[in-house]
């Protein structure tokens, strides 16, 4: 299982005046947590939240309550993933950590502000259990957040195609991830990742997805 630095995203706050809900949920920065099985790609869940240890602690153990089985887990530096792993799975998974070393940025004024510092080096520390160093990776996970920038207009970098409205951010994740678990073949799988993991027989139709929506939704829709 793997789990990746949270997605960030930006939701616009006004820029005339005082804006009296800043810092309120769903103004300024707000990040996608993701959680992917490394074996069958499955997306095992996900959180539109703030990038703090509480969003952790909620993110973290709806993973645990998801997970049938002891599991190695992998994670990203942030340092808040530490207590809620251990919260939410005590002594039953095997857990390492995979720091990435950056170089100092490149180039000068905007190139310096927006291009990544360069990847240097990882290193990888056994935090509980006993994980496998060589498994000890986020490759796949990042690759899915990859999948979600080009799947996503929303979440295309230094455009103004950035989510209004935090709700609609996490209707589009949600909408994503659903697809993407059910009803989209996984290049290598040859199947979804929900066949892969035994929970369905078939690829989902957008009309099977549709129709999970309360009768009342849809109304309210239309």
């Amino acid at each position: 299982m793997q789990i990746s630095e949270p997605l960030a995203r930006r939701i616009t706050i006004p820029h005339f005046g005082i804006c009296r809900d800043r810092g309120t949920f769903g103004f300024g920065d707000v990040y996608t947590w993701t959680a992917l099985c490394a074996d069958t790609k499955l997306i095992a869940a996900y959180r539109v939240d703030r990038r703090d240890e509480q969003a952790a602690y909620s993110f973290i153990h709806d993973l645990a309550g998801r997970l049938a089985n002891r599991v190695q887990l992998t994670t990203d530096g942030h340092k808040a993933y530490i207590v809620a792993v251990e919260d939410a799975f005590g002594g039953d998974v095997d857990y390492g950590m995979l720091v990435k070393l950056y170089g100092a940025p490149q180039g000068e004024g905007n190139e310096r502000r927006y291009s990544p510092s360069e990847c240097c080096g990882t290193r990888k520390r056994r935090i509980i259990g006993k994980p496998d160093y060589k498994n000890v990776s986020t490759s796949f996970v990042e690759r899915c957040n990859l999948t979600m920038r080009m799947s996503m207009r929303r979440f295309t970098r230094l455009t103004n195609a950035f989510s209004k409205k935090v709700e609609n951010l996490g209707h589009a994740v949600a909408l994503h991830f659903m697809f993407y678990n059910f009803g989209r073949i996984h290049q290598t799988l040859r199947v979804t990742p929900a066949m892969e993991a035994g929970l369905t027989d078939h690829i989902w139709s957008l009309e099977e997805i549709a129709a999970l929506v309360d009768a009342p939704d849809l109304a309210l829709a239309s």
